[in-house]
């Protein structure tokens, strides 16, 4: 979007809404109470939103629907975006030590919510969750999804547009609870003792591991798909 003259709130939901029909005006509004975005304001009051201010609601906006990131970690990537740097496309392949430290319950979702945002069928959700792949939470007789298994769901309907089964699929859980296995032993000694700084030195030990492992696993395949396409 070229530099122009600055947009209402009211342009702006114009403007986005076929690429993010969940934006509403509240919803600017909450990002802008989170600090997220800091859209100007006019003699009279009203939110003025140019074309920086709009790229970066974007970005946000895609950042939640394309990852499911939860609101404090786009926060935390656009520091770079305030430094005048373009923050990263794609999230982290890693968790965040801070979150693996947050006692509190995350945000969830229920079962129409992920069939919407994850473009599933029905049956292909109960698949997926019987074979393991998505598990979510029973709370009060309804199922019950987090943010990271929302994602989960997305990618998994990717893999399925592509022609690939839900029970393909289960050997990906198997690889990850056999890192995760490596990682629960490695981490064992600071796990048991409880005090904070033991537990923080536990969560970055893990989620820099994390980040580690999700890369060779990624360089492994991209070696294994060019050897193939070789052949």
């Amino acid at each position: 979007m070229a530099d122009g003259p600055a947009l209402t709130i009211g342009e702006v939901i114009n403007l986005l809404k076929d690429e993010f029909p969940d934006v509403t005006v509240s919803k600017v509004r909450f990002l802008e109470g989170q600090g997220l975005i800091d859209p100007g304001r006019s003699t009279s009051g009203y939110r003025q939103f140019h074309s920086a201010e709009v790229k970066r609601l974007r970005y946000i906006l895609q950042q939640q629907r394309d990852h499911f990131l939860p609101l404090k970690v786009i926060k935390s990537q656009l520091t770079l975006w305030d430094r005048g740097d373009e923050p990263s496309p794609t999230p982290p392949v890693g968790p965040n030590p801070d979150e693996l430290l947050d006692d509190d319950p995350p945000d969830t979702m229920d079962t129409e919510e992920v069939l919407r945002r994850a473009e599933l069928t029905r049956v292909q959700l109960k698949s997926l969750v019987d074979l393991g792949l998505v598990a979510p939470q029973t709370r009060h007789g309804v199922d019950a999804y987090s943010a990271g298994e929302v994602a989960i769901a997305r990618q998994c309907s990717l893999l399925l547009g592509y022609g690939l089964e839900p029970r393909h699929l289960r050997s990906v859980r198997i690889g990850s609870e056999r890192s995760a296995e490596l990682l629960r032993t490695l981490t064992a000694p600071l796990r048991r003792n409880r005090s904070p700084q033991a537990r923080r030195e536990a969560a970055q030990t893990l989620a820099g591991c994390a980040e580690a492992l999700g890369k060779v696993q990624a360089l492994i395949l991209a070696g294994e798909i060019r050897s193939f396409l070789n052949d």
